[in-house]
């Protein structure tokens, strides 16, 4: 008996703007992943604040699998933030569509650089990202991390690549 073609027992992903409908799912792929502390939680206000700012990887069956968005900082970097895919379809490529979707649109917009804090480092150094201090950010730091709980004892990585 031969295998059954994997590919086609999986269901087809669209990478999409997210819409204000989308952010209950949303939320509920984000907090997965920030109850086990592998990133920061996310509340409903700020998803809906910035639902502009979010992507997200549909199923054909099954809905809402993915999350991502791209913040901008400045006139020349923006954030990755926000990337969670459920665990049910982890390892099929949909990270990688929804930072590749981001970084389109960092291009798009003329950005030079996309930068991330992540646990995930492997994955975002597959993504071409290398490690950077975290003080060749300091807008991101002075605006949004001063505001953080984990400010003072902030294990997350920052990472930078440039666009194109």
């Amino acid at each position: 008996m031969e295998p059954a073609n994997v590919a086609a027992a999986l269901p087809a992903i669209a990478i999409r703007q997210a819409r204000i409908r989308d952010v209950p799912a949303m939320a509920g792929v984000i907090s997965a992943f920030a109850a086990k502390h592998l990133m920061l939680p996310r509340p409903l206000s700020e998803l809906y604040e910035n639902v502009r700012d979010f992507f997200v990887a549909e199923a054909e069956v099954g809905g809402l699998v993915g999350t991502a968005a791209l913040h901008i900082d400045t006139a020349t970097i923006a954030e990755l933030k926000a990337l969670a895919v459920a665990e049910a379809v982890q390892g099929r490529g949909i990270g990688r569509m929804l930072v590749e979707r981001c970084l389109a649109e960092a291009a798009e917009l003329g950005l030079e650089r996309v930068f991330c804090l992540t646990y995930q480092v492997d994955f975002f150094t597959r993504m071409g990202f290398a490690r950077v201090d975290r003080s060749r950010l300091p807008d991101k730091v002075w605006s949004e991390c001063v505001r953080c709980h984990k400010f003072l004892d902030c294990d997350e990585i920052a990472m930078w690549r440039t666009v194109g």
